[in-house]
C-alpha cells in the first residue's frame, strides 16, 4: 500500500515544502509538512490531539503565521476571488440573525451590495442542505447537525476553490455524522473542489478521501500519506467491505508506531 505522495504534476493546486510552526511560548507544533494536494483532490488529516492539525488549516488560512518553509498555490487558486473557504469545529453561528443572514455573513462583511448579489446563491445553498424551509429561522431553533450545515453553506457562498473543514461532524451523534459525511460526498462529486478535511475519525477520512494524511504526535510530522483506492461514488456499505478494512489497519498500524513509512 503506497505510503507516499504522487509524482508533482501540472495540477498542484497547493504545495506545502517543509512548513512548520514554533508558538511564541517555544511549542514546536508542525515540522517539515512536505504535501502536494493536486486540484479537486479530498484530502484528509488524521492523528493524536495536539498534533497540529487544525495548526496546518490555520496556516492555510492565514491566520497564523509559518515559523520555516513555504506554502505555494497554482495562479489560478492564487488570484481567484474568495480562493478558500473554512467549516469550523463548530458552526459559529450569529444568534441574532436568522439561517439565510447567516450564510450570508461573508457578503454582509464586504458591503449590503454584495448582499443582495450573493442572496439567490444562498438560498440555493440552502436548498441543497435540505434547509429552504428554515431560512427565516435563528440557530437556537436548529438542531446540531442543521446548524452544521448552515455552516458549509456558508463556506460554499463564494464558491471557493479550496475547502478547509476542521473536524466539522466531530461534535454531533453517530447517525447525523453519517448522514452529513454522505452529504459532503455529494456536495464533492458534484463540484469537485480541492478539499483538506481534518478528522479523528480514520473511517470518516477512508471514506471520503483520495489520501489520508497520518501525522505523528507533537511536533507534527508526516508519517504516512496513504492513498484510498476505494471505487466512487462511495456509501457507508463501503465501510464494511475488505478493502476498507485493510487501509484502516494500516492507518491504525501507523498511528500505534507498529508501522511507519518507507
Amino acid at each position: 500500500m503506497p505510503d507516499t505522495p504522487p509524482p508533482r504534476t501540472s495540477d498542484i493546486t497547493m504545495r506545502f515544502d517543509g512548513v512548520s510552526k514554533q508558538y511564541p511560548n517555544g511549542t514546536l507544533a508542525v515540522e517539515d509538512f512536505d504535501l502536494d494536494v493536486r486540484d479537486g483532490e479530498f484530502v484528509s488529516i488524521v492523528g493524536p490531539s495536539g498534533c497540529g492539525k487544525s495548526t496546518m488549516l490555520k496556516l492555510v488560512m492565514g491566520l497564523e503565521p509559518m515559523t520555516g518553509g513555504t506554502l505555494e498555490y497554482t495562479a489560478e487558486a492564487r488570484t481567484a476571488a474568495s480562493a478558500t473557504g473554512m467549516v469550523f469545529q463548530q458552526a459559529l453561528l450569529l444568534p441574532w440573525l436568522n439561517v439565510l443572514d447567516n450564510v450570508l455573513v461573508p457578503s454582509t462583511l464586504e458591503g449590503r451590495g454584495n448582499k443582495k448579489r450573493d442572496t439567490p446563491r444562498a438560498r440555493q445553498l440552502l436548498a441543497l442542505m435540505g434547509l429552504s424551509d428554515f431560512a427565516d429561522k435563528h440557530p437556537f431553533e436548529l438542531s446540531g447537525g442543521m446548524q452544521q450545515r448552515v455552516g458549509i453553506a456558508r463556506a460554499l457562498l463564494h464558491d471557493p476553490r479550496i475547502l478547509l473543514m476542521d473536524e466539522p461532524f466531530g461534535a454531533l451523534d453517530a447517525m447525523t455524522r453519517d448522514q452529513l459525511t454522505m452529504e459532503l460526498l455529494d456536495i464533492w462529486e458534484r463540484d469537485r473542489k480541492t478539499v483538506l478535511f481534518v478528522t479523528h475519525s480514520i473511517p470518516e477520512a477512508i471514506v471520503l478521501s483520495d489520501r489520508v494524511v497520518v501525522m505523528t504526535p507533537r511536533p507534527g510530522r508526516i508519517a504516512a500519506v496513504v492513498d484510498v483506492d476505494l471505487p466512487r461514488p462511495r456509501t457507508l456499505e463501503t465501510i464494511n467491505t475488505p478493502e476498507f478494512g485493510e487501509i484502516a489497519h494500516h492507518i491504525r498500524q501507523v498511528l500505534d508506531g507498529t508501522e511507519v513509512a518507507a
